[in-house]
């Protein structure tokens, strides 16, 4: 028997909305469940039909569910197991779909270049008749030849073009971003990279001119590789603000995917009204990250590992303090072009104490000998303090001493000695929270920081059980980020907003209770921040008195 579909197209929006959310689903009644959820903040949303088991019943709920929301714009997919989708039928059997899916109520369909090449003009002809059609191609195996596909796409008509690649470099991103600045202005075109490498395609697509972009319905739903969520784009990235006049920063290393400094730094852009866009920057190599620097152009990078040091050979010029620590994690691109590079570990570890202690004349012991302790020892040598230095390695830690004009010390001296505070600057703990790089009886001081701060560590519970004061990597990760913020904007960094961000983005994260910033215990909130994906799944309903996406809202009904 066949299914019964209201009858007639349901027109476009003169304009389409930036964001489009993909729904993916094996039973079409969890597709219109997600598609209810999703469209009480977005009204464009994609129906991965691919992912039906049954395509028949659950295009029936589909089309009842596009027929009582006529806000609904939608993006009727289907695509086979070659293009990178699901569906394992013909190409016949793939446009039978389709056609049902414009009868459904979807004002546009998703047709593959090669499967479109391969119809009877007639047959394309009367797919057009019934919607909009978004032509598509995808290449999962690099960048490559974006003119020549373009040129081929154009034999055909369609309302949008699609070409999505696999970026293997950030390059790759300012290839796509190239091409669509030079044929946007003549076409409606998507162009985006996947991958972990193309995530900044992704944000920065539209403004190169992409009609709009794509979110996943939830974390775990992605429907392309490095498919961000349509959360994260509206609330952390506000992908529907960005324009041309947007200043792009992001952070660079590798890894970059868990790092916290675009939720942190968006929000301070946000609650500065700066329009400007932090994004992660996975680069493969230095002269990746350089390159994509200078072509977006990025005007501040967060440098992180492993790049901090190999990038200042790289650099136009560096303060004092940077070239004396031989580590950089923040570059500032001039108006000119040129790329200046500083250090704000220094601040991040400085300010946390000198709200706790006077510096000058401190004795304080550092835990380590990479750039993190570098950035310590000189920053506090700067200030005064009598510095310690301990490493597993003795070598290193002896040539730190004599390069900061500090002091080298033994772990057996350690438990003798007594300090104003104690500074672990090695990843030991980030791994487990069970390892401490020093035992109870060795913490012989007043105050201890620990730059850790994916998680409560063993060396700041052992601290609290003695009565210590604590600092944790939570507030160094802040404070050298405000220290960036204010180099970048000129503009006191919003701190307590930052702060807020971080704490409760790591709350959300750690499977245990952490400690509040006294000290205290903190309970996990009960809801994730705005910067954060909503839980899986669940809706995420739109802040009260934010606004909808411009021109969300149809023009005209069916």
């Amino acid at each position: 028997m066949a299914v019964p579909y209201t009858p007639g197209p349901r027109l476009l929006p003169l304009r389409l909305p930036r964001l489009c959310i993909a729904i993916s689903a094996a039973e079409g009644a969890e597709m219109v469940q997600k598609a209810e959820a999703a469209c009480r903040d977005n009204f464009f949303l994609e129906f991965r039909l691919d992912h039906l088991r049954r395509p028949g019943p659950g295009l029936q709920k589909i089309s009842r569910f596009l027929h009582s929301h006529p806000e609904v714009v939608a993006i009727g997919t289907c695509r086979r197991v070659p293009h990178g989708g699901r569906f394992r039928g013909s190409a016949a059997s793939e446009l039978e779909i389709l056609a049902k899916a414009a009868r459904a109520g979807c004002q546009l369909l998703d047709v593959e270049l090669e499967t479109a090449e391969g119809l009877k003009p007639q047959v394309f002809n009367r797919l057009r008749t019934m919607a909009a059609i978004v032509l598509s191609y995808h290449d999962f195996r690099g960048t490559r030849k974006l003119d020549e596909t373009f040129e081929r796409m154009l034999k055909l008509p369609a309302e949008v073009y699609k070409l999505v690649t696999t970026a293997s470099s950030l390059a790759d991103n300012v290839t796509m971003m190239r091409f669509l600045e030079r044929v946007a202005p003549q076409q409606s075109v998507v162009g985006l990279c996947m991958g972990e490498q193309g995530m900044v395609s992704r944000v920065l697509s539209l403004r190169a001119g992409s009609a709009f972009t794509f979110g996943s319905f939830a974390e775990g739903e992605e429907t392309g590789p490095g498919q961000i969520t349509a959360r994260k784009l509206r609330d952390l990235y506000r992908v529907e603000a960005v324009d041309r006049a947007t200043r792009v920063y992001g952070v660079g290393g590798n890894p970059v995917g868990e790092s916290l400094s675009p939720a942190m730094m968006n929000a301070a852009f946000r609650r500065e009204t700066v329009n400007a866009v932090f994004v992660p920057m996975c680069a493969r190599t230095v002269l990746d990250l350089l390159n994509c620097i200078r072509e977006v152009p990025v005007h501040g990078v967060s440098v992180t590992m492993p790049y901090k040091q190999e990038i200042l050979q790289h650099l136009d010029n560096t303060d004092p303090v940077t070239a004396r620590i031989g580590a950089c994690n923040t570059i500032v691109r001039t108006q000119d072009g040129k790329l200046f590079g500083f250090n704000t570990d220094v601040a991040g570890v400085v300010r946390p104490l000198e709200q706790r202690m006077h510096i000058a004349g401190s004795k304080i012991l550092v835990i380590g000998a990479g750039g993190a302790a570098r950035a310590a020892v000189f920053g506090l040598k700067d200030r005064g303090a009598d510095v310690f230095i301990l490493n597993r390695t003795a070598e290193k830690a002896q040539k730190l001493a004599r390069q900061a004009k500090a002091r080298f010390i033994k772990r057996a001296d350690v438990r003798k000695a007594e300090f104003d505070a104690i500074i672990n600057a090695t990843p030991v703990g980030m791994s487990n929270g069970k390892d401490s790089p020093l035992n109870p009886d060795e913490l012989n001081a007043k105050l201890v920081f620990d730059m850790v701060y994916q998680r409560e560590t063993r060396l700041l519970r052992m601290a609290r059980e003695k009565g210590l004061q604590v600092i944790t990597g939570e507030e160094m990760f802040v404070q050298q980020g405000a220290r960036q913020f204010e180099t970048w904007t000129a503009k006191p960094a919003p701190l307590q907003e930052m702060q807020s961000v971080v704490h409760n983005s790591l709350a959300a994260e750690r499977p245990e209770t952490i400690a509040g910033r006294n000290g205290q215990p903190a309970a996990r909130p009960a809801a994730r921040p705005p910067e954060s994906p909503g839980p899986r799944g669940k809706a995420q309903r739109r802040p009260q008195g934010s606004r909808r996406p411009q021109g969300s809202r149809r023009k005209t009904k069916a």
